[in-house]
Order: C-alpha cells, then sequence, then structure tokens
C-alpha cells in the first residue's frame, strides 16, 4: 500500500482506466450536499487566483485504487475500491468545464483540461478506453451520453433525468455563468489552474495482490453513508471474483434484481429508515441463522455466515435472490386492493398495517426454496396462529419490544424439529410464551378490553379499518372454513373504505340522551367503540354524518353492499341507542375472536395487564410524525430562562449546550437549576407565538389516536 497527497493534474493526466467495478452503488452525489459545496470552494480559489492570491489547497478526501495485471503496450487499469462518487463528480466538473472553455473559444486551456479526461487515440482500442474513469455499469450509458459531447442539449439525452446528466448540466450552467465576468480569459485561466492544481486527494494505491475488502470497510462511512445492502454487495463479488467466476454475469442473473424501485425503497421500523434490501437481507439472515440480528450488525454477521459455510459465494447468491424473488411476490400481492389474498398475502397485508416487520425472518423460513417444502396445511397453521398472536397484542396495545427475540428463538426451535410439523411447533411455542411482553392473549383478556375501549380513540386509523375489513369479510365469508357454497360476493376492498361513526362524534346536536348512559359510560367514550363503528365505501359529507338517526339511516343505507352496514340499517329502522352499541359490540368482539383464534383452553392471562390510556407519546414520536425534525431549535418560555436555546436531536433527546437530557422535564429541571417543571410546557418551538411541543403531543394524539407503536426490537 502506498500513499500520497495528489492534486487532479497529479491522478487523471497518465493515459489509464479507474475502473468503478460493477458491484459498487451507483452515482449518489446531490446537489445540496455536494455539488454545489464543491462548485463554491472552487470558486473561491479561483476567485483567489484571480486576484492575485495564493491560496491553500482544499482538501476532497480520501480515495483507494488497486492495481491491476495488464499486458504491455495497453493502457494502465486500476480498480476504484473507494472513492468513485468523488472521482466520478471531478470528472463530470472536469468535462463541463472543458465544454464552456470549447465553446468560449479558449482552445488552450480546453486541451490542459481535456488530457484530464479522456485519453489519447493512441491508447484507445475500445470505445470506453477514451474515459479516465469508467463508472459502475448502471451509470455507463448517462456517464458516455453527456460525457460524448461538448455541449449537451439536455432536453434530448436519453438519460437526462440521471444524476449524472443533472450534475453535468448544474456545472456547466454555473461555469458559463460565472465566466460572464470581467476578463473571461483571465478568470477561465484561474478556474484551470484552481481545478487542477488547487485540489487535493489522499491517494491509497493498493498492489493487485492486497485486500482491498478490509480497506473498503474501514472507510465506507466517508461521504454518503453505504447501506448494509451496499458493504454485502461490495463483499459478495469480491469474492466471487476471487472464486473465478465472471462476476459481471452472476450480477446480471441474480443481483440486478435489488437495483429495482421495490428494494431500493425505503422502509420505516420502529422509528429508523432502511432500504428494503438491506431489511430483507437482515431478516433472511435471521430466517438462516435463528440469532437476532439488527441491520446495523448484519453486514458483519453476514460475512461470518459466509465465510463459515460449506459452499462458495456463487452458490449462495442464488439462494438468496430466489427468496427474494417470492418475498416480493408476497410482499406485492398483499397490497392488491381488491380480490382474494393468498394465505400469506393476507398475513403480510395484516402485518404491514401493524406495522411489524419481525415476522418477515420466519416468513423466509417458511417459504425458503432452497429446503424442503412445507406442508399447505402446517403452513396454514402457523400463519394463522402468528396472525392471531401479532393481532391479539395489537389490540390491547401490548409492547412490541421483545418480537425480535421472540420470533428467533422460534425459527431455532423449527430448525430442530424439521419443517413438516412448523405448524404445530409454532402454534406450541406461541401458546407457552408467557410474561407482559410475549404472551398470546386469551378470548377474555381480548374482551374485557375491546368491551369498554373506546378504540378509535386509542387505536391508529389503519389498524381499526383493518379489523372493520375483517369483519366485514367474516359476514361474507371469507374469514371461515369454506364449505361447498361459492362465495357470493367478492372480499371488501382494502385500504379503500372510510371509518363512520354510526352515533356521531358530534351527537348532542341530533340525538337525544344524557351525557351518561344508564351504566355510567361516557357518550363520548361510547362513541368511538367497536360496536359504533363502520366501513363505508366512501366518507359522508359532515352534514349526513351528523345528522339525526332516520336520516343518517337512509345515508348508510347507500352503502348497504357491505353487510355489516346493512346489518345496522335493516335492524334498527327507528333509533340507534347506547344499548345498541354495546349489543353490537359484544357481537363484533366475538366475531373477532373467532377470527383470531387460540388453541382450545388457552388463557392467556399476563402476569401485568397494561391498563387503558397507559400509552405514552415520546419526542421521538413528534420526530417520526414529521412535527418536529432533527436538529430543531427549542426556547425556554418562562421569564428568568426566556429564550434559552435546546436543540432536539434525531434519537429523541433534547441537549442544552453540551449535555443530553432523555426528557423534555429533566432538560427544563436542567435550565431552571433543579427547579421541577413540566417540560411539555417549558419547551417552545417560537418565542413569538410561544407554541408549546405539548401541543404537538395534542396533535400526534389527536391524528394517531395515541396509539403507540412501542419499539420493536
Amino acid at each position: 500500500m502506498f500513499t500520497q497527497v495528489k492534486t487532479p493534474q497529479d491522478i487523471f493526466f497518465s493515459p489509464q482506466r479507474l475502473v468503478v467495478p460493477l458491484f459498487q452503488r451507483p452515482y449518489v452525489w446531490s446537489l445540496e450536499r455536494q455539488w454545489e459545496p464543491l462548485w463554491l470552494d472552487l470558486r473561491r480559489i479561483a476567485d483567489q487566483l484571480f486576484a492575485g492570491a495564493q491560496p491553500e489547497p482544499h482538501f476532497l478526501g480520501a480515495i483507494v485504487l488497486q492495481n491491476q495485471q495488464s499486458e504491455i503496450g495497453n493502457l494502465a487499469v486500476r480498480t476504484v475500491i473507494d472513492g468513485q462518487q468523488r472521482l466520478t463528480t471531478l470528472q463530470i466538473l472536469l468535462d463541463a468545464i472543458h465544454g464552456v472553455l470549447e465553446d468560449r473559444g479558449f482552445s488552450d486551456l480546453a486541451l490542459q483540461i481535456q488530457n484530464l479526461v479522456r485519453n489519447q487515440d493512441a491508447y484507445i482500442n475500445d470505445p470506453s478506453d477514451r474515459f479516465k474513469v469508467w463508472p459502475t455499469n448502471r451509470d455507463r450509458a448517462a456517464f458516455d451520453e453527456v460525457m460524448a459531447l461538448t455541449i449537451p442539449d439536455y432536453a434530448k439525452l436519453q438519460n437526462r433525468d440521471s444524476r449524472i446528466a443533472k450534475a453535468h448540466q448544474y456545472f456547466l450552467t454555473t461555469v458559463g455563468g460565472w465566466l460572464e465576468g470581467e476578463d473571461p480569459l483571465a478568470l477561465a485561466g484561474a478556474l484551470v489552474a484552481a481545478v487542477s492544481r488547487f485540489l487535493s486527494l489522499v491517494v491509497i494505491d493498493l498492489a493487485y495482490d492486497e485486500d482491498a475488502q478490509e480497506i473498503f470497510e474501514t472507510l465506507n462511512a466517508r461521504g454518503t453513508p453505504l447501506t448494509p445492502a451496499d458493504l454485502i454487495k461490495n463483499f459478495v463479488f469480491q469474492r466471487i471474483q476471487s472464486e473465478g467466476v465472471d462476476p459481471e454475469e452472476l450480477y446480471e442473473q441474480h443481483w440486478r434484481l435489488f437495483e429495482t424501485p421495490f428494494w431500493e425503497q425505503e422502509i420505516t421500523v420502529g422509528r429508523l429508515i432502511y432500504s428494503r434490501s438491506s431489511l430483507f437481507l437482515t431478516q433472511w439472515l435471521v430466517a438462516k441463522t435463528g440469532e437476532e440480528i439488527t441491520v446495523r450488525e448484519v453486514f458483519s454477521r453476514f460475512k461470518r455466515f459466509a465465510m463459515d459455510g460449506p459452499g462458495t459465494i456463487s452458490d449462495l447468491l442464488p439462494q438468496i435472490v430466489e427468496s427474494a424473488k417470492r418475498y416480493q411476490s408476497f410482499s406485492e400481492g398483499a397490497w392488491k386492493q381488491t380480490g382474494p389474498l393468498s394465505t400469506i398475502e393476507k398475513f403480510v397485508y395484516r402485518l404491514d398495517i401493524i406495522n411489524t416487520e419481525t415476522a418477515k425472518p420466519l416468513l423466509i423460513w417458511l417459504t425458503d426454496p432452497s429446503r424442503d417444502k412445507v406442508p399447505d396445511d402446517q403452513l396454514e397453521l402457523a400463519l394463522g396462529a402468528l396472525e392471531s398472536w401479532y393481532v391479539r397484542r395489537t389490540i390491547i396495545k401490548a409492547s412490541s419490544k421483545a418480537y425480535n427475540l421472540a420470533i428467533a428463538a422460534l425459527i431455532r426451535e423449527l430448525d430442530k424439529v424439521g419443517r413438516e410439523s412448523a405448524g404445530d411447533v409454532t402454534l406450541k411455542h406461541l401458546t407457552e410464551l408467557s410474561g407482559p411482553n410475549l404472551y398470546w392473549p386469551g378470548d377474555n383478556v381480548v374482551r374485557k378490553w375491546l368491551q369498554s375501549e373506546p378504540l378509535y380513540r386509542r387505536m391508529a386509523r389503519a389498524k381499526v379499518r383493518m379489523l372493520l375489513e375483517a369483519l366485514e369479510d367474516w359476514r361474507r365469508g371469507y374469514e371461515r372454513p369454506r364449505d361447498s357454497n361459492p362465495y357470493s360476493e367478492q372480499p371488501v376492498a382494502r385500504y379503500a373504505c372510510s371509518i363512520e361513526h354510526i352515533m356521531p362524534q358530534e351527537w348532542r346536536k341530533n340525538w337525544p340522551g344524557e351525557e351518561f348512559d344508564e351504566d355510567g359510560n361516557s357518550k363520548d367514550d361510547l362513541v368511538h367503540q367497536l360496536g359504533n363503528l363502520v366501513l363505508v365505501t366512501q366518507a359522508l359529507n359532515s352534514k349526513l354524518s351528523n345528522s339525526p338517526w332516520r336520516t343518517k339511516k337512509e345515508a348508510l343505507a347507500e352503502h348497504a353492499t357491505l353487510l355489516s352496514v346493512r346489518d345496522v340499517v335493516d335492524k334498527h329502522p327507528l333509533d340507534w341507542t347506547s344499548g345498541d352499541i354495546r349489543e353490537r359490540t359484544s357481537s363484533q368482539v366475538e366475531a373477532l375472536i373467532k377470527i383470531w383464534p387460540v388453541p382450545l383452553g388457552h388463557e392467556g392471562i399476563a402476569d401485568e395487564e397494561p391498563s387503558a390510556g397507559s400509552s405514552r407519546v415520546s419526542v421521538e414520536d413528534l420526530l417520526g410524525a414529521g412535527l418536529l425534525r432533527s436538529g430543531q431549535t427549542l426556547y425556554a418560555r418562562v421569564a428568568d430562562h426566556f429564550g434559552k436555546a435546546a436543540r432536539v436531536s434525531d434519537d429523541g433527546a433534547i441537549h442544552v449546550e453540551d449535555q443530553r437530557f432523555s426528557t423534555p422535564s429533566a432538560a427544563a429541571r436542567h435550565v431552571t437549576g433543579g427547579v421541577a417543571a413540566n417540560g411539555w410546557w417549558f419547551w417552545v418551538t417560537d418565542l413569538e407565538e410561544l407554541s408549546s411541543i405539548s401541543e404537538l403531543r395534542d396533535q400526534y394524539s389527536d391524528f394517531y389516536g395515541n396509539d403507540d407503536e412501542g419499539e420493536e426490537g
């Protein structure tokens, strides 16, 4: 390994090809974070040179290159191990400057820049040899197209929406505008000197037989952070190359799948965001090992798994991708809005609504194409038990903190006994779980909760709608064992209906009765119970929604294609009372218990029952909902400390000066010198309106129904 500080002139002048391997991620730098700051630094240096000053070089970071063996007489080839974003950006910048200089007639200066971008004709045996940097395969078409033209017509480019084309357009436009100043030739000379001799990089040159992967992993945290999928991809194809297998062929056959919109989509897990590919690779590894693995540690664990395994990486990659194809199929199928879903698709849809990814490793295990097929009846038994466990715990707002641990333990247990009894083992495992973080709530626990809970206030709207969808499909026959008669109707359209209160939330205007019913229950709570909620195919306008029962009944009758609505309309022609709500709540609860059953005789009582209204909204919740942002400043509102600033960090902590506090009240107490204060009232987001973070907490509760998602872990 040989390390030097070099300028772009030093790096690019000699004939060569700096090749970005296909297994590295594509070009991701952007205007706000990289292009504009780079230009502003370069312009500052050029302005100083133009004014006759001697500027300090501007440091751009480090790059790692590895020499490749090549035949005598051919271009020297080096692989870009790290720093492709910097090198690609510099080439785009240099080419844009070259185009502007040629267009202005500054031919000598343009030639100086051209020698840093393109190899001379004598060294070109292949069209791609003309460029000194050759990007990864996903970027080659865009790079080749834009770099081949002196002044591109960007609107006509086939790859005009690529980041490479947009970067080139930004630099060409910006450089052209800057050269409109006085004495353009002198400005151009200063710019050429600045970009070629006053930018610097640390260049680490590796011999062809040195361990490039170790260096890559050490340096990956710089610039735009690499995802676990990026690191795994780099490791996989480095190893494939060392196995003597053609990496480009395996990339095209297999890994290209992960570089499609489905896999590059960002997924929220708890309060963190990951690419779907990184999340899947974590879940796949949990399915293979039965270990609890976080996304943060998946790369190191994957390396150990791959290197300790009996086969080669070339053998392992097709297994991963076949599982990924099944994963994508049931994930996309789950979100079909209409029509029946398969057992797996329905399971995925409902768990997506519950907002948990923790069951996915087990689903990967159950559908693993490299193992024996799980019998259909055992697959249905396993998924039915799991779905009941998740849904029942969601209904009673039980903690989800131990879900990862429970699923990993179940996978280890399944690995011991085999796949032919997967459903029986899953059912037994869930039945034996105990403690408030894991137990499977029994029928009486669910009854007690739902018969007294103002569900609409306590549970996120999407979850309430999912329960009502299941109840409608129960009426249509889709949640029961199918008999010989065909279904008379399709399942209800998913995530499409609105939730309507039969007795309206504003009941006082047109609905007679007292504030409390004969049993002392507040009507303001009663209207939010399960029995007072129905799905409607389109939301009623507020006038109809708050109308007296006889008028509202006619409006609901328009939605009589939903059997659950038809029951309400047909069976209550004259009135809809508090007693009707309680009666319907009871019948709905019994249906839910049948839809998501527990084994006969299972009591499912925790040592410590959760209590209604116990969920707490945190600062981290407000960050996740976008009501606060990471780095936002808060201010003290009290007179003696008015305007004292604090900062919100991305983990929900409050920072006052250099000290971190986990709650608003702890931060407030620090400011007041130990005097207790309600931090939610104490801290405001502005000093004019004095809008407290307590108001943001109320907004969160209003929107999410005070539904605490907890933290999966």
